[in-house]
């Protein structure tokens, strides 16, 4: 019988989490064991923190997730769908602050209307990124306002979904020469692949596999 993904499912689970010591040093995926070792050995090394928030709304019946689709006009990842989130920066206390001061900037949800349940090892970005998921449960009165210089739109997906495997795809793609095994989920015509689709693998495997 599947267990019911609620938010106290993801309370229990990632009790006990902490954020990382270095946020400079990841954990590589499981995958990329099927990666070429020059390939590995370039993503692991010489990366700049970031931190990103899971932010998962307190829905009835059951709790859903807040994404957005980056801007268009963006040097990096445009019109990607990604979570809120980005580098840390020198006063932010902890990876933790870095997640959230972002989430306000890009969506308008305040730190006081987000409780932070747990943490994702860091893991590495094509991009140069040391990417640590912060699980962020949401308050359901929490508005959303997008920063339009940063975010397109913003959308929820419902956390049963993306937690179930059977939506997950595994796909191949050509990245600096190489041939990679990628992940990528559809919902609603929305396309989630890239870090934001290994981050989810990721928390997938910590709430139903643990």
């Amino acid at each position: 019988m599947a267990v019911p993904i609620t938010t106290r499912l993801l309370r229990d689970r990632l009790a006990g989490t902490r954020p990382p010591e270095d946020p400079a040093r990841v954990v590589m995926p499981p995958d990329s064991r099927r990666w070429p070792k020059a390939f590995r050995a370039e993503l692991s090394s010489g990366l700049q923190p970031a931190g990103v928030l899971i932010p998962v709304i307190e829905r009835r019946p059951s709790p859903s997730v807040l994404l957005t689709r980056r801007s268009a006009g963006l040097r990096q990842h445009a019109g990607q769908v990604a979570f809120p989130g980005g580098r840390m920066e020198p006063g932010d206390a902890d990876i933790a602050a870095t997640a959230l001061r972002e989430t306000c900037e890009e969506v308008g949800i305040g730190a006081g209307q987000i409780s932070v349940v747990g943490y994702l090892d860091p893991m590495p970005t094509v991009t140069g990124y040391a990417v640590t998921a912060v699980v962020g449960i949401v308050s359901e009165r929490a508005e959303v306002v997008i920063d339009e210089n940063e975010v397109d739109t913003a959308f929820e997906v419902p956390l049963a979904f993306l937690m179930d495997p059977r939506n997950r795809r595994e796909t191949m793609r050509e990245l600096r020469g190489y041939r990679l095994p990628v992940v990528e989920y559809r919902h609603s015509g929305q396309r989630i692949w890239g870090a934001t689709a290994q981050i989810i693998k990721r928390l997938e495997k910590t709430i139903i596999n643990k």
